[in-house]
């Protein structure tokens, strides 16, 4: 017992196979680096209450394999290093009640395998995070009362793990509304939370929480959580046969243009083609108007429909002016 001795350190004159040790209401100072109890691996209880602490360094317990209970209760704790318990693994009961801590690191409770009663009373905890309850509940034991808890929509995850806990101590200290009401009492409405879960009146307490931690634990599996592939791969199919007809559209297209272009071409002595000069110079090249008729003959109706098939020579391209001086000369031929 070294109770209320203004030690600094812990006394070295102490036995080495000591099971229990009270360092209360010292001035112990805590080590940046390496471990408070160098030479006790038998210890299995410690206090260090009402010892201005501040904060725990990594592993600053980790040679004491053996602990089993841990009293650092009034210590005025802000900080938790996420090692700071690392190497007990055999802890059964830890005291943090009366300090200052506002959050809890996730990775505190993962070296604790073995931890029974957390108490965490009396601190300035607001909230906690979904992955520390989950932590927390391995642990049987679990004292919250006296935080600042605030009640709004981010507090439901604890309301769920209170009500699961049965725990009516803990209470609301802000909005003001809510000042001094049990957290586990109140609902999604008052917390101004929509919830997407609603239980019909039958359905007894018990099942209702369990039904809303099933909820909040593992991902949706009815029809509704899996609606999302079915939804991207309606619109994939929708997309690939819209590019589908497209493609069949255009590909159509392509070959009846292809095909309106697969026309042959005039003949170069066609006498439609040819210029009026040119019918003049065969007139003038033979000896009489019948020869040159004999050695030129007039197109027939026939030749013209054929020449006029492929769509492209219009029933106007030769104009009326243009067809006057052969009807002219013509005539003259003739009248000789």
């Amino acid at each position: 017992d070294c109770n209320g001795k203004s030690l600094l350190h812990a006394p070295s004159s102490l036995p080495s196979n000591i099971t229990s040790l009270d360092l209360s209401f010292n001035s112990l100072v805590m080590p940046h680096h390496g471990t408070l109890l160098m030479h006790f691996p038998s210890l299995r209880s410690l206090n260090l209450s009402s010892n201005a602490l501040l904060a725990l360094s990594p592993a600053v317990f980790s040679n004491l394999g053996a602990l089993r209970l841990l009293d650092l209760s009034s210590c005025s704790i802000v900080y938790l290093h996420m090692d700071a318990f690392k190497g007990l693994g055999n802890l059964h009961t830890l005291l943090l009640r009366n300090n200052s801590l506002q959050e809890l690191e996730v990775p505190f409770f993962l070296p604790l395998k073995a931890l029974f009663h957390l108490d965490l009373q009396h601190n300035a905890l607001v909230s906690v995070d979904t992955l520390s309850l989950q932590l927390m509940e391995a642990v049987p034991q679990v004292q919250l009362e006296g935080n600042p808890w605030v009640c709004d929509c981010t507090v439901h995850p604890l309301q769920q793990w209170l009500q699961r806990r049965q725990a009516v101590q803990v209470t609301c200290a802000s909005p003001p509304g809510l000042r001094g009401r049990e957290v586990a009492a109140l609902d999604s409405r008052d917390l101004g939370c929509r919830m997407k879960q609603r239980f019909p009146r039958g359905v007894s307490t018990a099942q209702q929480i369990t039904v809303t931690h099933s909820n909040t634990t593992t991902p949706p599996s009815g029809k509704g959580g899996r609606s999302w592939p079915y939804l991207v791969g309606f619109l994939v199919a929708a997309i690939g046969i819209s590019i589908l007809i497209a493609l069949a559209a255009k590909c159509k297209l392509f070959h009846k243009n292809f095909a309106s272009y697969r026309h042959r071409p005039l003949p170069e002595t066609s006498s439609i083609r040819g210029s009026p000069m040119e019918d003049s110079s065969g007139w003038d090249r033979g000896s009489s108007g019948w020869g040159a008729s004999k050695n030129h003959p007039m197109p027939g109706a026939a030749d013209l429909q054929a020449e006029d098939d492929d769509g492209f020579i219009e029933d106007n391209y030769i104009q009326p002016s243009e067809q006057l001086p052969e009807e002219e000369e013509r005539k003259s031929h003739l009248s000789i």
